[in-house]
């Protein structure tokens, strides 16, 4: 058996505490109530906090910028760059940082397809963080594999070192860094463990592209079969995870997933579901994970003497998370694969309140929907923001898109034409008036519409060409209003209307001159 105590060593680890090798799920709840990181809740549930940070740190991520990366990356205000003198310096730092003290390792697996799966090395001081990563990644059952493991890459993970801007030339205390040439991960400073799952997502939407497989941020069911795929494209709000929990279908995985020549896979092994105001009745599925033993959750308010939860409690963060192993969903898959996707779903919650619910793409259309990734932010959700504001992410992911976006989407496009996949638009957002006049379309609605499109049903119904954004909309959609379907007629003033439209539009337009030197021309003519 290999001495894996000398791997840490290569690493620069010297004169560290005790290590806790790829401790169970109980082991290490035992360690972090230890240690007092955090509080075993009624029905048993790990709670913990995250202090300063609640959410992932953008503005504070970094690419080593050298030999490799240099022509690889798309560099900007997304992906800033870091020298290797710079990176050298902090690691050294965080190398003498840790001497002395105790280390949790985790060594999983990204990505559930093995011709394209990557092997991890987690390496973090805290228990709950290791606990973190058995339950986001994919775990290697057999005890003589995980013996022999050896990583493909490797995440050091240190919460509690602050990094010094001017020392270290960063911009705060916080630092995600991700080193292409030393194939290694490095984050301190901020306890949100999402910057774990994120920083992987990272460095796979690196690596799959350049295998030929497309990286995407988007959730993956399957219905009749396997062969039956439904993929679910949003950012954080549109409903992307709730909208692929469907007690009807079975879930692939709820966020991450490659698109290879045989099919789909989940690049997880685990769920980190937003839990904030959720319920049994709408979310079961989601709910009875906030009731169980491995579940993690983080920031959730909680009783410290009865131990009972409280989910409508937002006093610490609105971005209550549970991060919980994918088989506490009843109707998930383990296997993780599934055949190519028949449906794609993009989600977009428009506050304007102008987009239909329900539309139709072409393949141009398509590809144009995934290049901006249009959402909205609403007032209230950010300092200043007094009115709905067009929101664009590219590949509805930009944070976590390292390439050009034109890479993803020209793998999107080829699979769309290659397995003949219809692409919707759904509008979970503001119907009949914007944010604040408007309501948000009910869920009920949506999932009918998700629904008829999945089950067929709309294939034999007229459709309305959209005079804004030249969307087709469906004229019927059972279980939903007719009038619902169509924007301009569920708004009590159709100037406003109108206006709104034109607003929007012209949004659109802004956010594509970005990339309408770099796609074909039927991009730039379906363009509103």
């Amino acid at each position: 058996m290999p001495d894996k105590r000398r791997d840490l060593e290569a690493l620069g680890m010297l004169n560290l505490g005790q290590i806790y090798w790829n401790l169970p799920t109980p082991a290490l709840y035992e360690e972090a109530v230890r240690r007092r990181e955090g509080l075993m809740a009624h029905l048993g549930p790990l709670v913990v906090r995250t202090g300063q940070y609640t959410g992932r740190s953008p503005r504070d991520k970094y690419i080593v910028r050298d030999e490799v990366s240099d022509r690889l990356i798309w560099w900007g205000e997304v992906n800033q760059p870091m020298e290797v003198e710079t990176y050298e310096t902090i690691r050294a730092r965080v190398m003498a940082y840790l001497q002395g003290r105790d280390v949790f390792v985790q060594e999983v697996y990204v990505g559930a397809d093995p011709r394209y799966r990557v092997s991890l090395r987690v390496i973090t001081e805290s228990a709950w963080h290791a606990l973190f990563a058995r339950n986001m990644f994919i775990r290697e059952l057999d005890p003589e594999k995980l013996e022999a493991f050896q990583p493909d890459w490797t995440l050091i993970h240190v919460p509690h070192f602050r990094a010094i801007p001017e020392l270290d030339h960063t911009r705060s205390e916080v630092f995600v860094v991700v080193n292409l040439s030393r194939k290694e991960v490095l984050i301190g400073g901020t306890s949100y463990a999402g910057e774990i799952k994120k920083a992987m997502f990272t460095v796979m939407n690196v690596l799959l592209p350049r295998q030929g497989v497309l990286s995407m941020h988007c959730s993956a069911n399957w219905g009749k079969g396997p062969d039956d795929v439904a993929l679910f494209f949003g950012l954080s709000g549109t409903g992307k995870t709730t909208l692929s929990i469907d007690s009807s279908r079975t879930l692939i995985g709820d966020d991450e997933h490659g698109w290879s020549d045989e099919g789909i896979f989940n690049l997880e092994g685990g769920s980190y579901a937003k839990v904030i105001r959720i319920s049994p009745e709408h979310e079961p599925e989601i709910y009875e994970t906030t009731r169980r033993f491995g579940t993690i959750l983080e920031n959730v308010a909680i009783d410290p003497v009865t131990r009972r939860l409280d989910l409508d409690d937002a006093s610490l963060t609105e971005n209550t998370r549970a991060a919980f192993p994918i088989s506490h969903l009843p109707n998930a898959t383990r296997e993780g694969r599934g055949g190519h996707p028949r449906v794609i779903f993009f989600l977009t919650a428009d506050a304007f309140g102008v987009l239909p619910p329900l539309a139709r793409l072409s393949e141009a259309q398509a590809v144009l929907f995934f290049l901006l990734g249009y959402t909205a932010r609403v007032a209230g959700t950010e300092r200043g923001v007094k009115e709905p504001q067009a929101t664009f992410s590219t590949c509805f992911g930009a944070p976590f898109m390292a390439l050009s976006p034109t890479v993803y989407a020209r793998l999107l496009r080829e699979r769309i034409r290659k397995h003949g996949v219809q692409v919707w638009l759904v509008n979970t957002g503001w119907i009949e008036g914007p944010y604040g006049e408007g309501r948000r379309i009910p869920l009920p609605y949506t999932r009918a519409m998700v629904h008829a499109v999945l089950e067929g049903q709309l294939e034999g119904v007229p459709y309305e060409t959209d005079p804004f954004f030249g969307l087709q909309v469906p004229t019927r959609v059972p279980d939903v209003p007719d009038r619902v379907l169509r924007p301009a007629e569920s708004w009590p003033d159709r100037q406003r209307y109108e206006e709104t439209a034109a607003r929007l539009r012209q949004a659109f337009r802004e956010a594509f001159q970005a990339y309408e030197n770099d796609v074909d021309p039927d991009i730039r003519a379906v363009l509103p």
